[in-house]
């Protein structure tokens, strides 16, 4: 049996692990490490939004103190790509690319694996880069740092959901390591994660938010159901970027209802 202290070490450990796999941020090395070890990773992912948010909403805020907003909020994103090395943008393209230009599963997975970026990627990649800048700027100042976080930490838990309710449709890949049936006990860790900074937020718009992301999931899980049976980790990464717009949109809509 497992000790207090013994537990604490693991999922340390874990956290570790995770900030290394999902992030460019400097790690400890780990001796006598397991691929298997990242199974348990996905719990951590919400947390580690957390972590890129916050970084994100510090370089936002100390930038728009001395130049102007929109600079500020190029310049954090442009912090936030770098610190996951462009982990989910690059999913975003690839997955536009497949799902654009394949007919059938085995096409859309082929065509997700080519390193090459085509049509619909790039008018993927651009678009997506495009509505963030154009929502986030429309958000007032003195929010906008906490809806980051925000952001950041509940469209990772929406790619989490996605691991949790659907099967991995690759032999191997890059999300293989993460390709497990999660527990409920994990999802439920993920999703405190995930929400916990809804509460920095005015609940009316946080909640539209909330909603906007809630039916962009519905809409690409059953899309990924339908043409894949499954997700792949470049499905993962799309999730992350499509669901992480929808809450700033659904933010944003308060203010024009309001």
């Amino acid at each position: 049996m497992m000790t207090m202290h013994s537990l604490f070490l693991q999922e340390l450990r874990r956290l570790i692990l995770a900030i290394g796999f999902f992030t460019r941020l400097p790690v400890p090395y780990l001796a006598d490490f397991h691929e298997s070890e990242l199974n348990h990773a996905a719990r951590y992912f919400p947390l580690i939004g957390i972590l890129i948010g916050l970084i994100a909403a510090l370089i936002y805020w100390i930038v728009a103190k001395i130049l102007p907003v929109d600079i500020a909020v190029i310049t954090s994103m442009i912090a936030s790509i770098y610190l996951t090395g462009a982990f989910h943008e690059d999913g975003l393209a690839d997955a536009a690319d497949g799902l654009g230009g394949g007919w059938d599963k085995e096409q859309v997975l082929t065509i997700m694996q080519d390193s090459r970026i085509g049509s619909y990627g790039a008018i993927a990649l651009v678009m997506a880069l495009l509505a963030k800048f154009e929502l986030l700027i429309n958000i007032q100042i003195v929010i906008l740092p906490f809806v980051l976080i925000a952001a950041h930490a509940v469209s990772r838990f929406a790619a989490v959901a996605v691991i949790y309710t659907q099967d991995y449709v690759r032999s191997s890949g890059k999300a293989k390591p993460l390709a497990t049936k999660l527990s409920r006990s994990e999802l439920v860790m993920a999703g405190i994660f995930g929400l916990l900074p809804m509460s920095l937020l005015p609940w009316q718009p946080m909640l539209l938010g909330i909603l906007a992301v809630i039916g962009v999931w519905c809409w690409f899980s059953f899309k990924l159901k339908k043409r894949l049976g499954g997700y792949t980790g470049d499905c993962l990464g799309a999730m992350q970027q499509l669901t992480e717009i929808a809450f700033y949109a659904g933010f944003l809509i308060w203010k024009g209802v309001a």
